[in-house]
């Protein structure tokens, strides 16, 4: 595995595997690797010649009093974890390289990037949309892997690819979650002990909605309400929000029925963590 660190090799490499014919698949991640990252980036083995991954913690989709500077990392593990995946290149550039000056352009999925996670926490889809351009640019992929765990951030992304006409296919694997249901993310490491245990509610309370909907269940505020008593067996858990929306544009549902997608995000302590749920 080769790692690149400038913006220059890793577009000028992109550039040769493409004239050598080589189909490339791409994992960009914010590092602190997990089961997750990993069953992406052997999934982009499995279907591609080349396999390409970042780790870059964006500084762009931190709000101001998010936690960026106290984002987990692990430099050194997430390299091993690369390559045992099957990862051919590993992209790890500094926020200096990414951003080299005061940015002046951006890129802003409108709509669908200003309900839930987008108004909790405005701006975030903006760099997240920006920066996922910018990779695309650079590593020039086939195919590009994201978890549904960060649902609405895989429904911002391919609407960007859609509209901007990107050459490039965005695939969507199922979430990987821990024994008890608990979604997998770098943030689970800052829960104690205690809220570790508290955090297996959500899944929960999902599955529990999950079930109603596929009795015939239709009316949305009896799903939210489903989720919501699960949610306060448990104390100290505080919600930001429960949806059921639907799963292209995440609008609101006024009768639940399938397709449908559950979406949650609560503070355990000072950990905010989202999960969903796809019913199909």
């Amino acid at each position: 595995m080769k790692i690149i660190t400038t913006l220059s090799e890793m577009q000028s490499r992109a550039e040769a595997l493409i004239k050598e014919g080589k189909a490339i698949g791409f994992v960009p991640t914010m590092g602190f690797l997990h089961e997750g990252h990993l069953s992406l980036m052997r999934t982009a083995r499995a279907q591609n010649d080349i396999v390409i991954a970042s780790i870059f913690v964006n500084p762009t989709q931190f709000g101001p009093n998010e936690d960026l500077a106290r984002y987990p990392r692990d430099a050194e593990g997430d390299r091993k974890k690369c390559e045992s995946a099957g990862v051919d290149y590993l992209f790890m550039p500094e926020a200096r390289e990414m951003y080299p000056g005061k940015s002046t352009v951006f890129v802003l999925v409108e709509g669908i990037s200003d309900m839930l996670e987008g108004s909790i926490r405005p701006g975030h889809f903006k760099g997240v949309a920006t920066v996922v351009a910018k990779l695309f640019h650079l590593v020039k992929p086939h195919k590009a892997y994201f978890g549904q765990k960060d649902y609405q951030q895989c429904a911002v992304i391919k609407r960007m690819v859609q509209e901007l006409n990107l050459d490039v296919k965005v695939v969507v694997l199922p979430t990987v979650r821990e024994a008890d249901g608990l979604a997998m993310s770098s943030r689970n490491s800052y829960l104690n002990v205690e809220e570790r245990k508290v955090a297996a509610v959500i899944h929960r309370a999902l599955t529990t909605a999950e079930r109603l909907v596929r009795s015939g269940a239709k009316n949305p505020a009896q799903l939210k309400s489903a989720i919501r008593e699960v949610l306060a067996e448990v104390r100290g858990i505080m919600i930001d929000y429960i949806e059921i929306a639907d799963p292209e544009t995440l609008a609101p549902r006024e009768g639940a029925g399938t397709p449908v997608v559950l979406l949650v995000a609560v503070r355990i302590g000072q950990t905010r963590l989202i999960d969903n749920l796809l019913v199909l």
